[in-house]
């Protein structure tokens, strides 16, 4: 759709047998879990789209105006402070 200026690399980390958990610093929010799975990541940023983590020199979570882009599966662990990040942006 091009709605992010930005160039992703599909399933960076391989196959599902390659994914992973880690914890890793989220700016703006701290040190969150990030679960993996037949991941991407963003190879590179274009415009005014901002780094918000990055796991290993890869980058994995970027925000570009309204738009919020993860790597990770937030949804999969029981910290809540992506969502809470993503529901505060919205308001």
């Amino acid at each position: 759709m091009g709605l992010l200026p930005a160039v992703v690399k599909r399933n960076a980390y391989g196959r599902q047998l390659g994914s992973f958990y880690t914890k890793a610093e989220v700016k703006g929010i701290g040190t969150v879990p990030m679960t993996f799975i037949r991941a991407p990541y963003i190879e590179k940023v274009k415009g005014d789209t901002e780094v918000l983590a990055q796991v290993d020199g890869n980058i994995v979570a970027v925000k570009n105006k309204n738009i919020l882009a993860l790597s990770f599966h937030p949804e999969l662990d029981e910290d809540k402070s992506i969502h809470e990040y993503f529901l505060k942006e919205l308001c």
